[in-house]
């Protein structure tokens, strides 16, 4: 492998709020960049104060949608994160891996769970789901 590159989070979002899709889509494009040339790469989340699963999902999550999952746990390495934001972390990787594993399964159940809400839709409480993935 390569020479070893380093990623400031806070540095690619230009901020210690890491909350939208679009932001983690940014580090996503690094990350993708640096695996496919086979370079190992460290992650760093020092600064941070403010991490979502949105943005976790764009950056992190979508990664085993085109990559194996020996591949990122081989060249993609983790630093500065609190026990919290590693926890948060993990539960988007174990979604992920799920997700990638039975797409067409989660995405029917996104497609009935939207019909019904159509259904029953006068009575939207602005909590709908998203999944960030992309494929």
């Amino acid at each position: 492998m390569s020479e070893e590159i380093k990623i400031s989070i806070f540095e690619v979002v230009g901020s210690p709020l890491c909350v939208a899709s679009s932001d983690g889509q940014k580090v996503y494009e690094r990350l993708n960049t640096a695996i496919e040339t086979e370079r190992e790469v460290v992650l760093s989340f020092h600064n941070v104060t403010t991490l979502t699963s949105a943005f976790l999902n764009a950056a992190i999550g979508q990664l085993y949608g085109t990559f194996s999952e020996e591949q990122i746990r081989d060249q993609l390495k983790v630093e500065d994160m609190n026990q919290d934001d590693l926890a948060l972390l993990k539960r988007v990787v174990d979604n992920a891996k799920l997700y990638f594993k039975y797409p067409k399964e989660f995405d029917k159940v996104v497609e009935e769970s939207q019909g019904n809400e159509d259904d029953e839709s006068q009575n939207d409480t602005g909590g709908a789901t998203q999944l960030y993935f992309k494929r």
